[in-house]
């Protein structure tokens, strides 16, 4: 990966030695700690990194640095905050061919957590009598939090299925068109899933949860498009100011928790078995070629493949329930997929390192891919604008659809994948009052509906950075370009 990353003057905030490369990049010199392959590179602004100091997220990328075959830097966006091995918000690439390995800690728990942007031809005004009422109905019709259950009922070759073709099993049963496939990354299935790579209590507990949002962070979002930034790209994308458009943001649910869990497991085995060295037993891998390594893939990419699907199902319920509330056929409605974009994913994909192009392992925890015009990987409605990139805040600010940039190759083309994280769940807890919280978020127009009282106080927009913030360093950094900026109207929490 080429880069012109130049280097100022030091910054003295931390143990951690930080050079200032520009207002949006920090570097941790490899010369730091003799264990580091690669510098680390820290995108924030001076506010933003503040945050990111406190909570150790810096000494991860410190960590993450250490593994074999690493490439490039070992990076955290400015969402970036304390994780499981590697810092939720960290991008690391890895060479298969130069011992490069797979870290289930650089993927995550909610394996394929990503997010989903549906367009409609409504102006806001068009639906504001009936706001409140559609809201509920979607918190009906939406299953949701700790447990929830699906209204499908799946044999089980279409348990398989869902495996092996995610999303486009989905459409293939009704549940969307070949369109939202376009829409979706990877087309919605990831190749090189094996079922017989998941345990069978990771089966078990993903077995009645397609089209189910789950709870914590997750989230089904009713928005009005409140400011155009690049009004060429929107007009490609389908947007205009006051339009309402419908987020969805869930996982694989406890099929991908428990796969993580098993495999994490597992990989503490290969550490000593393959001679690894790394400094945090949470970052525990294997090579990626090999037999351990490819194994812990094979089943991501049925945990990935399965979030695609769950998302897919999710739409098609609120495209039904759009449906049942307006009297129109959600085409007429104009209800199509802007796109799907997963995050906590490992993928093989090709990039310049050096001038040349190799085959990496890219982990992308709490990131988002980014890729830019004219990517081979592109549908050919986005070759011409580049890929879209979802990033959404918290429930009572704002989210962001932005484009991936060709000057993104420094990132592997990654990019942020949200607000990212302040405080503890159990901070939010003893900080934040639900009713309290349920009035304030009435006082600026949004209307929420929550299975969980509890939930309600983990996600206060307090809990977050500001997203303004973070979308303000990716875009200035040219991570990604802004497109449009979106504020809730109505919001669903497990």
């Amino acid at each position: 990966m080429t880069s012109n990353l130049e280097m100022n003057a030091p910054i003295e905030s931390t143990k951690i030695p930080l050079e200032k490369i520009d207002p949006y990049r920090y570097r941790i010199p490899r010369s730091y700690n003799p264990g580091m392959r690669v510098d680390g590179i820290i995108y924030a602004d001076e506010k933003l990194l503040g945050d990111i100091l406190k909570d150790k997220a810096a000494d991860q990328v410190v960590n993450v640095a250490f593994l074999p075959g690493i490439v490039g830097h070992s990076m955290a966006m400015p969402d970036a905050h304390w994780g499981y091995g590697f810092p939720i918000g960290g991008v690391a690439a890895t060479d298969p061919k130069q011992g490069g390995v797979v870290s289930p800690g650089g993927v995550g728990f909610d394996i394929n957590c990503g997010v989903r942007l549906i367009r409609t031809n409504f102006q806001f005004d068009e639906i504001q009598s009936e706001l409140q009422n559609l809201i509920r109905v979607l918190f009906r019709d939406v299953p949701s939090g700790v447990g929830s259950k699906s209204e499908l009922s799946l044999s089980r070759q279409d348990e398989r299925d869902v495996f092996l073709r995610g999303s486009k099993w989905a459409v293939a049963k009704g549940f969307g068109t070949d369109s939202d496939l376009e829409a979706t990354e990877d087309y919605g299935a990831i190749a090189g899933a094996d079922p017989a790579a998941v345990s069978e209590r990771a089966h078990k507990r993903g077995k009645e949860q397609i089209g189910t949002l789950g709870s914590g962070n997750h989230f089904l979002e009713v928005q009005v498009v409140e400011k155009i930034f690049d009004e060429q790209a929107a007009v490609q994308l389908g947007i205009f100011e006051g339009q309402v458009t419908v987020m969805i943001h869930c996982g694989s649910r406890g099929l991908g928790y428990q796969i993580c869990e098993d495999y994490c497991r597992e990989m503490e085995k290969c550490l000593s078995k393959y001679k690894i060295e790394v400094p945090d037993r949470q970052l525990a891998c294997a090579p990626v070629e090999s037999i351990e390594g490819q194994t812990y893939l094979a089943a991501m990419r049925v945990a990935a493949n399965y979030a695609f699907a769950n998302r897919q199902y999710i739409m098609h319920m609120v495209r039904k329930t759009f449906e049942k509330v307006f009297r129109k056929s959600w085409q007429n409605m104009g209800m199509n997929l802007i796109y799907d974009v997963a995050h906590n994913i490992a993928k093989i994909e090709k990039h310049l390192v050096d001038g040349k192009e190799r085959t990496l392992c890219v982990h992308r925890k709490g990131a988002t891919r980014a890729f830019p015009p004219g990517h081979p990987d592109l549908p050919a409605r986005y070759q011409k604008i580049g890929q879209p990139v979802i990033i959404p805040g918290d429930m009572g600010r704002y989210s962001y659809l932005a484009i991936g940039t060709k000057e993104a190759q420094e990132t592997f083309y990654s990019c942020c994948h949200g607000a990212g994280r302040l405080m503890s769940r159990t901070q939010a807890s003893k900080k934040f009052d639900s009713h309290q919280l349920l009035e304030e978020l009435e006082a600026k127009g949004i209307f929420v509906q929550a299975k969980s009282r509890g939930t309600l106080t983990e996600e206060a927009p307090g809990v977050y950075k500001d997203v303004n913030d973070v979308v303000d360093v990716v875009h200035n950094a040219g991570l990604a370009k802004r497109v449009c900026r979106m504020r809730p109207i109505g919001v669903i929490k497990g």
